[in-house]
């Protein structure tokens, strides 16, 4: 009698233990069934749509973000450089490459719990398309750094980051050409220590 109700006990334990560690896991990841990725950046087209994955809508619940409409835009988060490594505070990167067309985009960083990182001066805590030097051939070059750098620079602090890129009013939210855009690549340059 008493191995059974062990054994019994001993199951509803790993029962809920597995189910609740699953769920943990499944609404902490960046994987969703719909994730498109290019380069080093990632796209959840469905994200706040009806059409999302119920892991998904949790994870979109949980954090209480604003995701845009599949009409509206789409957004691409980074949270590995070129090479693969994570994006660190205490490293500076290089974000060059073509933007894809869109009537608006903006750029921003967000610690590891994804709040937005304030910077400690008094400079904006993103960059977007109306406030940024272009080189001749109409492509944005940003630094990403904690130290001041010259011409586009976004502010971080040290730890583990990610780059948040939103692009509003754009033909590639509602395209099943996803895929094929061109994004900025993130070159680490150096790092302090």
């Amino acid at each position: 009698m008493l191995k059974s109700i062990f054994l019994t006990a001993l199951a509803v334990a790993i029962a809920l233990g597995g189910g609740a560690g699953s769920v943990w896991l499944a609404l902490d990841s960046d994987f969703e069934f719909d994730t498109v990725t290019v380069g080093d950046w990632s796209a959840f087209p469905s994200r706040g749509t009806p059409d999302a994955d119920p892991y998904a809508k949790a994870r979109f619940s949980r954090t209480a973000d604003l995701a845009l409409g599949r009409g509206e835009g789409l957004t691409f988060t980074a949270r590995h450089d070129a090479d693969g490594e994570p994006l660190r505070g205490s490293c500076t990167y290089r974000l060059e490459g073509p933007t894809p067309s869109a009537r608006f985009w903006t750029l921003h960083a967000r610690d590891d719990e994804e709040r937005l990182i304030e910077p400690a001066s008094n400079r904006a805590s993103a960059l977007h398309s109306y406030a940024v030097l272009r080189q001749q051939d109409n492509t944005v070059v940003t630094l990403v750094s904690r130290h001041p750098q010259p011409g586009n620079w976004l502010a971080v602090r040290p730890g583990e980051f990610s780059l948040v890129l939103s692009l509003y009013d754009t033909a590639i939210s509602s395209s099943s050409r996803i895929g094929e855009v061109e994004l900025p690549r993130i070159i680490r340059e150096g790092c302090d220590g």
